[in-house]
């Protein structure tokens, strides 16, 4: 029997060619030719159990394991994407740039650059069965990025588990019969903690709601969780609060025992944190939308005002958040496909997510403004004095108007649920990034995953710890603009040019052709190789030019922490280039022969040396 392989096609990744139908028997690879820079493969079955059929060297699926279930990959998928800026971000963007109108750039984004990236990674992930630093064996010299995007990873496990942490605070002071931030006279109050009842647009003046700071709601997060007024600033820390240090305990725990097992574990539990956010969304929104006054925050929400579509920022803002909240770039996207089994559908599985998530984001909006609007109606302000966003939402406004409900503690209970396993799948996403990155490329890693697992946990840990300090917000606050802000923009940038240009996205579509039978559409290679490059340029170029100093509300940070940030950022970017040195330098042969043998996929470095580089030829840069 004969594998007839695809005209023009070069057999280059790491990954095994597509199942046969006759299953327990071995391929026997007896011929190997070049013509004219196309490999050709002649096989015969032998009717010995083996592996499937695969290049030399390839992963088989009865060394990796696999998800149990396609439903274990979908949902860990959707719970890392849908995170806590679904409920915190968009919903204020989207009112912010007008309403509806927003959806406009936001839609464009996700069709342009924002699914066609998703799809890219899950399918390079799946097709190739490895992990962010050594798929890079399609074209070795853009390894460095795979380690950038592990460290980011790494880097944002440091300050989203405090955030985790914090709603875990939340969800324990929420087990009274009155909730501790409805009302002043606490230890932790000011002598200026004002009642809100007695707050209303006679006295806020020029101000918002959202940035009076004296409420209880307000002074429970920043005096009695935060401890903020203890510090003068990010020179003064102080030591790690107790409270929030069992949190973050209970916190990584709950990581470790998840991810230990790998996606056996992880799999399991994203049956309940990935599902668990969708039933809270929508109790809370039928709780917001029966409140007075609930249809006014809701009509402010989907305003329709095109006129903002002429300003910059509105596309700015809708080109960010479509790519945060899609998660490409961190590594957590390819480390899951990875277990895919070969033939899985991931086209759809993009589709699918993607889109969930999306509408997701536009779901909470309702749950959210609603609420939004009872507070604007009970204080007698307009909807925009109280609409806010991050931490200020989910923390001051949002518990507030919950405690002024029958029934608050309930209520508070069932959103600091929802807060809490919306941050712990997508939190659980980021280490496994980690994990399975480095397992994958050092194999004493992988053979002690449990420890290593503990490590990375017990590391991330120890890191938060200066978050969860007196003045932790402004190390928080720090690590949140600097070390996945720019970099992962930098990071995706450089992976759709190596994956589209240099590895190239007619080989590309061949191998995903391999795997599911068809051919992505025209629509899709355009995209990878022109569209998402030129999107994320953009972004990268916009976010350099619009970002600012570093500033937690009135507090302007220091020249030197700025510099620190940028040094984090930095930290990770730097793998590229220094990968890129160290790999042309370790490589034999002449300058020539190096730069083949940096961008050629590492099974066909045997064609390096007689001449025949696919890379070097104009067809290769053509093609599409």
């Amino acid at each position: 029997m004969n594998i007839q392989i695809m005209p023009e096609h070069k057999l280059s990744s790491v990954a095994p060619l597509k199942q046969c139908d006759v299953e327990k028997k071995e391929v026997e690879l007896i011929l190997v030719k070049d013509q004219n820079g196309v490999q050709y493969t002649s096989s015969s079955i032998i009717p010995t159990p083996g592996n499937r059929v695969g290049l030399p060297g390839a992963a088989t699926e009865g060394e990796r394991e696999t998800w149990g279930k396609k439903i274990d990959f979908l949902l860990s998928v959707i719970g890392f994407a849908v995170d806590l800026a679904n409920v915190w971000r968009f919903p204020y963007l989207c009112y912010k740039n007008g309403g509806g109108a927003f959806l406009i750039p936001y839609t464009l984004f996700l069709v342009i650059a924002g699914m066609p990236l998703f799809y890219m990674e899950l399918a390079l992930g799946q097709y190739n069965r490895e992990g962010a630093a050594t798929v890079w064996k399609i074209c070795p010299i853009f390894k460095g990025v795979g380690y950038t995007v592990i460290v980011i990873a790494l880097y944002v496990g440091f300050y989203y588990n405090v955030i985790i942490a914090w709603s875990l605070h939340y969800l324990f002071s929420s087990m009274t019969r009155e909730l501790p931030w409805l009302k002043c006279g606490n230890p932790w109050n000011s002598v200026n903690c004002t009642d809100p009842d007695h707050i209303n647009g006679s006295v806020l003046g020029n101000g918002t709601y959202a940035k009076y700071k004296i409420t209880p709601a307000a002074e429970y997060y920043e005096r009695g969780v935060l401890h903020l007024h203890e510090s003068s600033g990010i020179q003064d820390l102080g030591l790690p609060r107790w409270e929030l240090t069992l949190c973050l305990v209970v916190v990584v725990f709950i990581l470790y025992f998840s991810l230990w097992k790998g996606v056996k574990s992880s799999g399991k539990v994203v049956y309940i944190t990935a599902t668990m956010p969708y039933i809270v969304l929508f109790v809370l929104l039928i709780r917001g939308i029966t409140l007075p006054g609930s249809m006014e925050g809701i009509k402010a929400y989907l305003n329709i005002d095109f006129n903002r579509l002429n300003n910059l920022e509105v596309w700015i803002d809708a080109a960010t958040q479509i790519f945060y909240s899609l998660g490409a770039g961190f590594g957590v996207l390819i480390a899951f496909s990875s277990y895919n089994k070969f033939n899985n559908n991931c086209y759809r599985d993009a589709l699918l997510t993607s889109t969930v998530n999306c509408v997701t984001s536009f779901f909470s909006g309702f749950a959210i403004f609603s609420v939004l609007g009872y507070m604007a109606q009970k204080h007698n302000v307009k909807v925009q004095d109280v609409a806010t966003e991050g931490a200020g939402l989910v923390f001051i406004i949002y518990p507030e108007a919950i405690a002024t409900l029958p029934g608050s503690t309930f209520w508070a209970i069932v959103f600091f649920i929802m807060l809490l396993t919306l941050g712990i799948d997508s939190s659980m996403g980021g280490m496994e990034a980690v994990i399975t990155g480095l397992t994958d490329d050092f194999k004493i890693l992988k053979r002690n995953r449990k420890l290593f697992t503990f490590a990375t946990a017990f590391g991330t840990f120890l890191v938060a710890l200066f978050c969860i300090t007196n003045g932790g917000i402004y190390v928080l606050t720090l690590l949140d603009k600097y070390a996945a802000g720019t970099a992962i923009l930098f990071g995706v940038l450089i992976e759709a040019i190596g994956v589209a240009w240099f590895y190239g996205v007619d080989r590309f579509s061949e191998d995903i052709e391999r795997m599911m039978g068809f051919k992505p559409g025209l629509y899709w290679r355009l995209c990878w190789k022109f569209v998402s490059p030129a999107f994320l340029l953009f972004v990268v170029i916009a976010s350099t030019l619009t970002s600012g100093g570093l500033k937690y509300d009135d507090y302007t940070f220091p020249y030197w922490a700025n510099i620190l940030g940028w040094g984090v950022a930095m930290s990770s970017m730097l793998f590229v280039p220094f990968y890129a040195i160290y790999k042309f330098f370790s490589v034999p042969g002449t300058f020539k022969e190096k730069i083949a043998y940096c961008i050629t996929p590492e099974q066909e470095h045997h064609m390096v040396a007689n001449g025949n580089v696919r890379q070097f030829k104009l067809r290769h840069w053509l093609a599409i």
